[in-house]
């Protein structure tokens, strides 16, 4: 299930007739239990589907519906089976279940691919004001039956704290008697014309449904490139297809390459993956000392430390930003979960691994230049990655391709990019540009286990495949290493990470005990879509699954667009006139800088200063209003009028995070 972001809507859930839900006979029932788990454990609803149950969770049984709730308490996942007509009339009963005093109106229901035995499953996402900072959603499915209903109503800041304990509920939970399929023991087949055609179908297929103009796509299989190519445009309204070799922002796949540099450290004996981050950069702190002390290399990019995900600073203040200056601002954030305990996903750092790495390997070069030389030297070079940059200038000369992203209408546009230079000054964590061609060099080398086409070993087993060791648990089957996750969900082993930047998402994919491997590069927002899809494309192809990933595409997009079309109801465009009068003229916060709001005709805009968008209004249901940026690409950023000891103010949140901007 996909945990549903700020709900919204104006159509009343449906309500149960009264008659259906009146006990049959009154009768005192005993008193809940409540159970508590210290380590992951499997457990069953009432109707006997099955699940697990997080470490630290806890879950009580009442009448129908199994309530997991996590060590916060205030939180609630309600897990209800129930006999319905159908998934309004299930979700109705569900809510009576739960919580019949809760009362949120419906943004939008859409219908889902079926999948892992479940059939007729339906999403269901619920308006809820940005100042009550929940996520509230439903989902309901049906098997053997009857039908399951998954309610979650839980804080935002839980919520994405313990995402990757959502993943290990959710990524198990399976209809009682049901196997997931697996390709344990499989032979991969091979990848002739026909398999390759079938997975370029499904691309070309994705990309009109997404409205992404271009895709480009690479395989290799037992060492050879079987294919490098493109599908669609660089550049909507431009004829130059996409090919090959045509360069994307490959975003948060730089994290592996990153650390493939640190692994190359490793056999030079410049530094061990134990080494402490402080004796190798003795300014690296954390907001918190305890934490600072704990961190070795290894940790730098484990994404287990129990630093949160803080991306505003470096995504609204990035102009004059330095690579000392983003780990000066490190510095600043605190960890909200135990080092070691749950993955949560810090792009500052794992921009500080790859800077410690650099100053290791070039101490008298400036931080940035010293990774960018580290990477040049360790890895692009070696490698033959001749394409692969973080020099923008060069990036997007010729063949490359250009960032999009839906309109607030939903129609395909160019994206604001200007965002993208937010994170040239954390580049290890994201900013590298990149072609297939060269990706899937690197992959080949992941292959062979640390060695070039000639048979060289270019960098130890050893130093490789530590990077790909288990450091925090993902989700159900799935574990983060050093920037790469291993996933064995299907019964064969994955390795894979994706990237993510505004209009640009992409995926690299290997299978080291089938020895083939693919890279996917999209230019467009929803292109995490594709990208994520295609991995499950790709293994229905090499093993002749179930075809799942066709519907599965198929039926993301629509409840993507349909999202899109209920948020742009509930907003105001050009911004409500008078609310917009009420605004100051600017505004500013410490971390974040400076709004400048501003009108150009009947339009509000508010300018960042590194970037701008128009804004529109919304009312929420507790009376507040939000404006929201409507940009292509960053239409989903959300400030809620305030105001604090007589000044109008401004809030902006991530889900663990609120900033407050104060009129000038």
């Amino acid at each position: 299930m996909t945990v549903p972001a700020a709900p919204t809507s104006s159509i009343d859930q449906p309500a149960p007739a009264a008659a259906e839900l009146k006990p049959k006979e009154e009768v005192s029932a005993p008193a809940p239990v409540t159970e508590k788990v210290d380590v992951d454990t499997p457990k069953t609803t009432v109707a006997g589907n099955r699940f697990i149950l997080p470490a630290g969770w806890s879950m009580t049984v009442r009448g129908q519906a199994t309530l997991v709730t996590p060590p916060e308490g205030g939180s609630t996942i309600a897990l209800v089976d129930v006999q319905a007509k159908d998934a309004d009339h299930a979700v109705a009963l569900a809510w009576q279940a739960y919580n019949p005093d809760k009362k949120y109106a419906l943004k939008v229901s859409t219908p889902e691919a079926d999948h892992d035995g479940w059939s007729e499953i339906r999403s269901y996402e619920y308006q809820v004001s940005p100042n009550e900072r929940r996520v509230i959603g439903a989902q309901a499915m049906y098997a053997n039956g009857g039908w399951h209903v998954i309610v979650i109503d839980m804080a935002l800041g839980v919520a994405e704290k313990r995402g990757s304990q959502l993943g290990v509920v959710f990524g198990k939970l399976l209809p009682k008697g049901y196997d997931r399929e697996s390709f344990a023991g499989k032979k991969a087949n091979k990848l002739d014309a026909a398999r390759i055609a079938e997975l370029g179908k499904f691309v070309e297929t994705s990309e009109k449904l997404l409205g992404v103009p271009g895709v480009a796509v690479g395989i290799v299989q037992d060492g050879k490139v079987v294919f490098a190519g493109g599908y669609g445009v660089r550049k909507l309204g431009k004829p130059a297809k996409v090919d090959g070799d045509t360069k994307f922002m490959v975003a948060s796949n730089t994290k592996a390459m990153t650390t493939l540099m640190l692994a190359k450290l490793v056999d030079e004996k410049k530094l061990t993956w134990d080494s402490t981050a402080t004796s190798l950069l003795p300014q690296f702190k954390l907001g918190d000392a305890d934490t600072t002390s704990k961190v070795l290399v290894k940790h730098l990019i484990c994404a287990c430390t129990g630093m949160p995900r803080q991306d505003m600073e470096w995504l609204f203040e990035y102009k004059n930003l330095t690579p000392e200056g983003a780990l000066a601002t490190l510095g600043t954030m605190q960890p909200t979960s135990k080092f070691g305990e749950l993955f949560q996903y810090s792009n500052p750092l794992a921009a500080a691994a790859g800077f410690i790495g650099g100053h290791v390997a070039f101490p008298k070069l400036e931080l940035g230049k010293a990774y960018d030389e580290a990477m040049r030297t360790r890895v692009f070079a070696p490698l033959g990655m001749t394409s692969t940059t973080f020099d923008y200038k060069k990036a997007e000369a010729g063949n490359a391709a250009s960032a999009h992203a839906p309109d607030i209408d939903g129609k395909p546009a160019l994206a604001t990019h200007a965002i993208n230079y937010s994170i040239i000054p954390l580049r290890p964590a994201g900013a590298a540009w990149s072609t297939v061609r060269d990706m899937l060099k690197y992959v080949q080398m992941e292959l062979d286990e640390g060695k070039l086409p000639s048979g060289k070993q270019y960098v130890s087993k050893e130093a490789l495949l530590a990077r790909r060791a288990p450091q925090v648990a993902v989700g159900e089957g799935a574990t983060y290493g050093m920037g790469l996750m291993v996933d064995t969900k299907y019964g064969v082993t994955v390795v894979h990470h994706g990237g993510d930047m505004i209009g640009f998402h992409s995926d690299m994919i290997w299978l080291p005990e089938h020895n083939v491997g693919a890279v996917i590069l999209t230019n467009a927002d929803p292109g995490w879509i594709i990208r994520g899809v295609f991995r499950r494309k790709l293994l229905e192809v090499l093993f002749d699954g179930k075809p799942e990933a066709d519907a599965d595409v198929s039926a993301a997009a629509k409840t993507w667009f349909d999202s899109l079309a209920a948020n742009r109801k509930l907003m105001t465009v050009p911004a409500d006139a008078a609310e917009a009068a009420k605004l100051a003229p600017a505004y500013s916060n410490e971390s974040l800088g400076e709004i400048k709001v501003s009108k150009a005709g009947q339009a509000t805009v508010f300018d960042f200063g590194e970037w701008k968008s128009e804004v529109a209004s919304r009312k929420n249901p507790d009376g507040s209003i939000s404006f929201l940026t409507t940009a292509p690409g960053i239409s989903d950023m959300e400030l809620v009028v305030g105001s604090a000891s007589g000044k109008r103010t401004l809030v902006i949140r991530d889900p663990q995070h609120e900033y407050v901007f104060t009129e000038k």
